[in-house]
């Protein structure tokens, strides 16, 4: 009862949301990159995620960091080691004020995710922004029109949609080889050392009110009195978190839904429990998700922290053939995993078919984006509209 009260907002914030975003029709892109078409970036939210983010995109030519934003003084201190020459400010408001900014990376919790996207595309910039899009479905509505009624480039942090795997299945998938799905198995497994929890991070000693700014990290939260486990560990709660539904499932089903081009599931169910550790956590470690799509299919999906031998990986099963895409854990920081991918026919309905295993090459996620923006495309590979409906299952 308690996310769901968290997660309603009331008739004036929707309004305001959405007169936000109407005037974001009538906003002109008269933006200019810089000298050599340089593309200069703001980072909110430098935390390891983050980071990794900020790395990617300085690994990308012609691109530099002007300037990070983050509610505690080691994260910027931190992003500070990768973007030496970038200003720091603890109030993403100071920098979002900047007119040398042209795209910014939002990496900050979950529940910040919808305000910075809607905030950062009010002031004319393209958005790199972390999956989950957002924390509950009136804000992915939100951001959905914001988006749409922008000239700003999104795209979204659902790495996979980048991948080889994908094309190679969903070209599959368009030829028929498939015939009817009715059924998609996915999954995710890890495991850590007895009495510590998926997740949990060590509070540093200097996690305290004078080095955190706890009334932006709660803006939008009911406020309470500094609490530094749930600062730094905020995925293990649900009013910043939708635990790991939205860390991990969300990549897995965006990746399903483009390769069927799936609109969002007409039903949703999940059972499970924090079985694994003990420690306060309130969100489940244990899952089994069951998601009910238009035409004749579910979608299952299950995950434990207490074992990592099957790692990741999902199963198409369709009336004339099998896909079966196979990968290790997926890393938590920089999201990276080793894949493969098959496919194999059904000999009731296609006896001469032959298996194939998937040879398509992937992009660089980051880099296209910093494409997109250069050619002013916003349909990148992973939209917000692909956001929109992964936080949607989510």
């Amino acid at each position: 009862m308690k996310k769901e009260k968290l997660g309603t907002i009331n008739r004036r914030e929707f309004v305001g949301m959405a007169a936000g975003a109407a005037a974001l029709a009538a906003f002109p892109y008269s933006r200019v990159l810089g000298a050599n078409d340089r593309i200069r970036i703001g980072i909110i939210g430098a935390g390891d995620r983050g980071q990794q983010d900020l790395k990617d995109a300085l690994a990308q030519p012609n691109v530099e960091c002007v300037a990070v934003a983050d509610v505690y003084s080691l994260r910027r201190d931190q992003a500070k080691t990768i973007a030496p020459s970038a200003e720091s400010y603890d109030d993403p408001r100071r920098l979002l004020d900047r007119k040398d900014v042209d795209a910014m990376i939002i990496g900050l919790p979950l529940h910040l995710h919808a305000k910075y996207f809607l905030d950062s595309l009010a002031a004319g910039k393209d958005v790199y922004c972390e999956k989950t899009m957002t924390w509950d479905i009136p804000e992915a509505v939100a951001c959905l029109q914001a988006a749409q009624k922008s000239k700003q480039v999104v795209q979204i942090g659902l790495q996979h949609e980048s991948s080889g795997e994908l094309a190679d299945a969903r070209n599959w998938y368009v030829q028929g080889l498939l015939g009817k799905v009715t059924m998609v198995e996915s999954w995710m497994s890890r495991n850590t050392p007895h009495g510590h929890g998926q997740w949990y991070r060590a509070i540093p000693a200097d996690c305290n009110p004078q080095h955190v700014n706890w009334d932006l990290f709660l803006v939008n939260r009911p406020k309470i009195a500094f609490d530094a486990n749930k600062y730094m560990n905020w995925r293990l709660f649900w009013e910043f978190s939708g635990g790991n539904v939205t860390e991990n499932m969300v990549h897995q089903i965006a990746w399903i839904m483009t390769a069927l081009d799936l609109p969002v599931p007409q039903a949703a169910d999940m059972m499970g429990g924090v079985y694994s550790e003990k420690d306060g956590r309130q969100v489940p470690d244990t899952i089994a998700v069951t998601l009910e799509f238009p035409n004749d299919l579910t979608v299952l999906w299950q995950s434990t922290f207490s074992n990592s031998r099957y790692g990741l990986g999902e199963r198409f099963l369709g009336s004339d053939g099998t896909i079966e895409h196979i990968s290790g854990a997926t890393d938590m920081v920089t999201g990276k995993y080793q894949g493969g991918i098959s496919y194999y026919p059904e000999k009731a309905n296609r006896s001469n078919g032959a298996a194939m295993t998937g040879s398509a090459k992937g992009q660089n996620h980051m880099a296209n984006w910093m494409e997109c923006i250069r050619a002013r495309n916003q349909k990148t590979n992973a939209p917000v509209e692909i956001g929109y409906k992964s936080a949607v299952a989510a």
